[in-house]
């Protein structure tokens, strides 16, 4: 089923999404210093392509504090900007009964988009424990 949901997803704008992501991590990857937000828009990008059966965890109980005042930048800079997208973009899908399961998706996008740095994307099929995979 997720598979189906991911199709339907990529074409109704999960690849426009991505392709966003992607492009704003070519830019930051460009710069030195901003290179943590280009694999973290990277990773994201991943996300926003294929989001059914994968979700976003912690990396553990540990906070380090580049991570944290790297998410504290992200989110004065861009976090805020595109969490309004993806609540924007997602009151559209939820009109329809398809489009339902497509607007909790760009809903589960908000926390990452937010607060991208010290997060991991897992499969959430039986995976319990963060450290088995890391993107």
């Amino acid at each position: 089923m997720s598979a189906l949901l991911n199709i339907i997803w990529l074409i109704f704008g999960g690849v426009w999404l991505a392709i966003g992501y992607f492009l704003a991590g070519i830019v930051c990857c460009l710069l030195i210093v901003t290179i943590p937000f280009g694999i973290a828009s990277f990773r994201i990008g991943a996300y926003a392509l294929w989001p059914f059966g994968r979700s976003v965890v912690d990396r553990g109980g540990r906070t380090y504090f580049f991570s944290t005042v790297g998410n504290v930048i992200w989110l004065v800079v861009a976090g805020i900007w595109i969490a309004i997208g993806h609540v924007l973009t997602s009151i559209p899908m939820f009109l329809s009964i398809i489009g339902i399961p497509l607007g909790i998706a760009n809903i589960k996008l908000i926390p990452v988009s937010l607060m991208p740095l010290g997060k991991e994307i897992v499969p959430t099929s039986g995976t319990r424990y963060p450290q088995q995979l890391r993107y």
